[in-house]
């Protein structure tokens, strides 16, 4: 069953390796360990993706194909959670990030407007760059943490579950 739930939603091998973005790691693409579906991978994959997903650098894509193949977990999974952050989500999410960040730090946080232009990181980012890095590398380790046991324990329930229903189906 998680198995078969991952493979709808993944891009092909083809597709991946076709991106210009990750072209840079070249024959690594090709290793079959990386596009393995089981418990191990798939949750490395989701600890791996939803840290990316969570830090405020460009090329977050790369950087998490680059993390997937070095620790050896699921390279599109890694690469598609990744997306979590996109035009829609990165404002509330950085802004949660931050305020994560002013907690923790003590600070009070500051109003301010969202804007992604060079102009506003240099005068609004460089009064609130601590909080923000503090908050996104908080949340991104928690998130990553959550997602890789949250998917060792769901795959776990559902080959038990599975496991279960075919002992009954037997009897």
């Amino acid at each position: 069953m998680p198995r078969k739930f991952f493979k709808r939603f993944l891009p092909s091998p083809q597709t991946i390796k076709e991106n210009k973005s990750l072209q840079i790691f070249g024959d690594w693409l090709h290793d079959p360990n990386l596009w393995h579906l089981n418990r191990r991978s798939v949750a490395g994959a989701f600890a791996v993706g939803l840290f990316f997903a969570w830090m405020p650098v460009p090329f977050q894509m790369a950087l998490a194909a680059g993390t997937a193949i070095l620790v050896g977990t699921n390279l599109p999974i890694s690469v598609a959670l990744v997306w979590i952050t996109n035009p829609v989500t990165i404002t509330p999410m950085f802004y949660f990030a931050y305020l994560v960040g002013t907690w923790i730090i003590g600070e009070p946080a500051t109003d301010f407007s969202f804007e992604l232009t060079f102009d506003w990181l240099l005068n609004e980012l460089s009064m609130s760059w601590k909080p923000f890095l503090v908050g996104c590398f908080t949340v991104a380790s928690i998130s990553s943490l959550i997602g890789y046991f949250g998917i060792q324990n769901l795959w776990r329930y559902m080959v038990l579950k599975r496991r279960s229903t075919k002992r009954n189906f037997n009897k």
